[in-house]
Parts: C-alpha cells; sequence; structure tokens
C-alpha cells in the first residue's frame, strides 16, 4: 500500500475511480466535472498533458509528493503551489457518536456543494459527490457539517470534506463524522487516509483520532492561459 500513497491520485485513477480517469501517455486527470486532480508516472509527459487537459478545464492541480512539473508557460500557468501532507490512520482512538449522522444523497448534492464552498473555496464539484460516501449532521432544518470520502483504490479511502459551517463549529462534530467514516472505511476492509495543508489547525485533531502524519503531498495548481 506504502507504494500507492506516493502518488494516491495516479493509483485511484488505475483502481476504483478508472472510471473518471482521462489518460494522456504517462499522466492522467479525474474528469473535471468529478474532481480536477490528476498525477503522472513520467514527469517528461507533463507539459504535453496539462496543455491538452487545459482545454477542457480552466483550473486544475497535479499531485505529487516532491516532484516539480514540467509545464508549457505558453499555454498554461503555475497559480500556486499548495503544501500539503498526508495523514495515515495508525490506531482508531475511540469517541463517542453523540450527533445523528445520516447518509448523504443525491438530493442533498446542492447543499453539501454551498457547504463546501462556503467554507474551502475552490474545488469542490457537484459531481466530486460521486467518488465516495458522504455524511452529514443536520442541525435547525439545515446541513451544517459534512465529511465524505474522495480518492479510493482497492487498498485505501481518503477521507475529505470534512466541513463544518463557521456558525456550528467548536461543538465536535468533525471530530465525530470523522470518526464516522473513518470506522466506515475500516468497514470495508481499507485502510483511511487524510490531506491537508502543513499547518492546518486541523492535523492536532486527526492526530487524537489516531491519524499520523506521513509524507508531504503537494498540490500544483494551474490555470489556463
Amino acid at each position: 500500500m506504502n507504494n500507492k500513497l506516493i502518488n494516491p491520485v495516479w493509483h485511484s485513477l488505475n483502481e476504483t475511480h478508472k472510471k473518471f480517469a482521462i489518460n494522456y501517455d504517462g499522466v492522467q486527470f479525474y474528469d473535471p466535472e468529478i474532481c480536477p486532480f490528476g498525477a503522472f508516472s513520467d514527469i517528461s509527459k507533463t507539459a504535453n498533458a496539462l496543455n491538452e487537459y487545459a482545454k477542457l478545464t480552466d483550473s486544475f492541480f497535479l499531485v505529487t509528493e516532491n516532484e516539480t512539473p514540467i509545464f508549457d508557460d505558453r499555454f498554461v500557468s503555475l497559480d500556486r503551489k499548495i503544501d500539503g501532507c498526508q495523514m495515515v490512520l495508525q490506531s482508531l482512538i475511540e469517541v463517542d457518536i453523540t450527533e445523528n449522522i445520516v447518509p448523504l444523497t443525491n438530493e442533498h448534492i446542492n447543499e453539501i456543494y454551498n457547504l463546501v464552498w462556503l467554507v474551502m473555496p475552490g474545488y469542490f464539484k457537484k459531481r466530486t459527490f460521486e467518488m465516495g460516501d458522504f455524511f452529514g449532521i443536520f442541525k435547525d432544518n439545515k446541513l451544517v457539517s459534512i465529511t465524505g470520502q474522495r480518492m479510493q483504490t482497492n487498498d485505501f479511502v481518503e477521507i475529505s470534506a470534512v466541513v463544518t459551517h463557521p456558525e456550528y463549529t467548536r461543538r465536535g462534530y468533525a471530530k465525530q463524522l470523522t470518526t464516522h467514516v473513518t470506522k466506515e472505511i475500516i468497514k470495508d476492509n481499507k485502510h483511511p487516509i487524510l490531506h491537508t495543508t502543513k499547518g492546518n489547525s486541523a492535523i492536532p485533531l486527526y492526530e487524537k483520532l489516531g491519524y499520523k502524519l506521513t509524507r508531504d503531498m503537494n498540490w500544483w495548481h494551474f490555470n489556463r492561459k
């Protein structure tokens, strides 16, 4: 599994999410309507692949552990590199689940999308919901906290979209939802992982749930010119 974790986007698109893959000879991306992420096995191929993928979407990411992608600045521009990190569950630390956690369905897509874009604007698509299972907590007749699944292989599932409405934070919702989704992944005999930005204030929370920082995992954000 460790070899797959070095390049999680690539292996997700080779396995569980193969149906979402767009391939460019050593570089592959998710369908941009699902998730604007890509990865490569051959860095010499990235420039041409970025040019081709940019015809489909005007903003996207390549995800790497430590490689710097080659790109053609005539057609795409590097907006920024997001310094991220990968965390892998070592041993689940139990948390009391006191809230009613609800499996989310297609009926909730607009609510999920609006909540994610309120808290973490910039990458989530409505069809990102198709990547895995999502769960939420409702208060005052509205969805106020969610956690879902994103990248997946035969061995691991990534926890993602851990967001809570700003008016409902500090109530333990993210902790309970992350614990719940972690258990759901374990039930499927897969290993839970997650990604976040370096220095994120949520890292201590994840560590208290049994996750451990394992490696850098960086998001190179490109725009079409």
